[in-house]
């Protein structure tokens, strides 16, 4: 071999091996990205708001099986908090617990500012259990997760939220909670017309044993899909008022509400329930099609299988499209329109009752 060839023989080894050994920059950054998530792992006995405190954007809290007798609050975006999928992982209120959250009542608090809500957390595999208020109280957020979750026995709600946008409920169970499993709202602590909820979803929840399964108030662009609600007071309830804009722009679709029959007695705001499948009252342009809706009885002016009630404070449901569910043995009736609101539809639905008749 010739001192040329060799020289270029060594040229093209270097070439390569520095090829080789150097990652484009894309990776690189990746890599690097990926470094700084941190995870911190949590036992029973230690503090869950001390490695939630400690964490960054982007990091994963991970809780080991136990019960943990704190309240917990999240304010850091894109952070997760998990606990086991194969053993319990339980949150009860604690004598030590300290903070707004506990002293408020719940077990973790999720909240932004008006200037800056909190994006992208996300809560999963969890159990909330007997908080005074609210399992899961989330307030000023975007793009919350909350899956995976069974908030039980919880003073008001089990999962609630208000002022906030994009989130995703799905795969929870909320049950035996002293008013709604799931409450997702406009605002909770002044009186304002429905928000834009931009593409919330809420889908494959169990709701059991609560006042009302879920409710959804004074919003628009909510889809509530493929949910089991029985056992309740009343199943769904979507709520307006008389306030602009109205809540509605919506969709209830491919869920299965059955035997929802445990009695409620009235409150200031609304008579007693019972055997209410889905309620709406105030609501415009919703979509409810494709539902399976079964023996909910009650004698309550909100009793049957779907309700059209206008609000309790005069407000009318207008331009709201029922069609293609089965609805079928429920009291006092099937369909029921109880309302003066225009523009309703109701086709295609098999049911047995209606009021007025004639909409089977």
């Amino acid at each position: 071999m010739t001192r040329r060839q060799i020289a270029f023989v060594a040229c093209a080894v270097a070439v390569a091996t520095t090829g080789l050994g150097a990652a484009p920059p894309s990776a690189l950054d990746a890599s690097s990205s990926s470094a700084s998530r941190k995870v911190h792992r949590v036992k029973p006995g230690e503090s869950i708001q001390k490695a939630v405190d400690a964490a960054r954007p982007g990091d994963s809290i991970v809780l080991s099986p136990g019960t943990y007798r704190e309240s917990v609050t999240i304010t850091t975006p894109d952070l997760t908090l998990r606990g086991s999928t194969v053993f319990p992982t339980v949150l009860v209120p604690g004598k030590a617990a300290s903070g707004a959250c506990a002293e408020a009542g719940h077990g973790i608090c999720v909240t932004g500012t008006a200037q800056r809500p909190v994006e992208g957390v996300t809560v999963r595999s969890l159990t909330l259990r007997n908080f005074a208020r609210n399992g899961l109280w989330a307030s000023r957020t975007d793009r919350l997760t909350v899956r995976g979750v069974t908030a039980e026995k919880n003073g008001n709600w089990g999962i609630a939220q208000e002022r906030s946008v994009r989130s995703v409920l799905s795969g929870n169970t909320a049950r035996d909670n002293g008013d709604a499993g799931l409450f997702v709202s406009n605002t909770t602590d002044t009186e304002a017309g429905a928000v834009d909820a931009k593409g919330t979803v809420i889908s494959h929840n169990r709701l059991s044993g609560n006042r009302i399964g879920l409710t959804v108030r004074r919003l628009r662009n909510v889809t509530v899909d493929r949910n089991e609600a029985t056992g309740n007071c009343a199943a769904v309830f979507v709520v307006g008022d008389e306030s602009t804009p109205r809540a509605g722009a919506m969709s209830l679709r491919r869920n299965h509400i059955h035997a929802n029959n445990k009695y409620c007695p009235k409150t200031p705001r609304l008579p007693f329930l019972q055997g209410s499948g889905i309620v709406l009252t105030g609501a415009e342009e919703t979509l409810v099609a494709d539902n399976r809706i079964e023996d909910n009885r009650g004698t309550s002016p909100l009793s049957g299988g779907i309700v059209l009630f206008k609000s309790f404070v005069g407000a009318l449901n207008e331009r709201n499209e029922i069609r293609d569910n089965v609805v079928l043995r429920n009291g006092t009736a099937d369909l029921a329109n109880r309302d003066t609101g225009k523009g309703n539809t109701f086709r295609g639905n098999t049911c047995g009752v209606s009021e007025p008749a004639g909409m089977c």
